[in-house]
């Protein structure tokens, strides 16, 4: 199971928020790219990174960010936030992101994902963000009445790499992770499943490792390692075990 550390990016700087509230935003780095050498250097092998202020702008805000980033390390990079049409996809594949996620593009656009993952194969990722189990877009601005896993099931057969299955009522608040549930949504969307959202401490990545079987690939952790409630070396260790 694959461990990604986030990074945030608003105005500039890596942030957390809670629950989405661009509000709540607490800044733990202001080199995004020196973050990127930290999570190297600890041994991590992805990144996820998220332009939050691209997500609402629906285009790339922190472009030179992330293009920092991309420079400053060889570690293999997933990143979402703001990729609405193919020219985005086209451009940040083409610089060198290993992964695109594609959240908001997959409720209003499904051909597009369809497309871009038949012409990408393994590089396309459909971001599900789920409020009261219905698929939240825009930045999490607006809630569809879509429920999240039958927009899960659209994509079963189309050649994305995984979905990133965000628990908005859990996300950056240290509530700890619904291991069943999220285990539930794989089974149901047959897909990888990169679990985000609440995780807290190394009994979460556990609970979440014991249903790898269920089709939960990864999970993305956020403010529980950039305040020290988890240990990057022994939560690698655990997941490689």
């Amino acid at each position: 199971m694959i461990l990604f550390p986030a990074i945030d990016l608003k105005g500039g700087a890596c942030v957390r928020l809670v629950r989405g509230e661009m509000a709540s935003a607490t800044t733990f780095n202001t080199d995004p790219a020196a973050q990127a050498c930290a999570f190297a250097a600890l041994g991590f092998q992805w990144l996820h990174v998220v332009d939050l202020d691209g997500a609402f702008a629906g285009r790339s805000v922190n472009g030179e960010a992330v293009r920092a980033i991309r420079a400053a390390v060889d570690l293999k990079i997933e990143l979402g936030g703001g990729i609405r049409d193919r020219a985005a996809i086209d451009y940040w594949l083409g610089l060198g992101i290993d992964r695109v996620v594609l959240g908001t593009a997959a409720l209003r656009d499904p051909e597009l994902v369809r497309r871009a993952a038949g012409d990408y194969p393994g590089r396309i990722v459909v971001g599900i963000d789920a409020r009261d189990g219905r698929v939240a877009v825009e930045g999490w601005a607006e809630t569809s009445e879509l429920a999240a896993v039958d927009l899960a099931r659209r994509f079963a057969d189309a050649g994305v790499a995984a979905i990133v299955y965000t628990d908005i009522a859990r996300d950056g608040a240290l509530t700890g992770v619904d291991a069943g549930a999220v285990a539930a949504f794989a089974r149901d969307a047959a897909l990888p499943v990169i679990a985000s959202g609440g995780v807290a401490g190394l009994a979460d990545l556990a609970a979440l490792k014991a249903h790898a079987a269920d089709g939960i690939a990864g999970v993305i952790c956020g403010r529980a390692l950039y305040d020290g409630r988890i240990d990057a070396a022994a939560a690698l260790r655990l997941l490689a075990e």
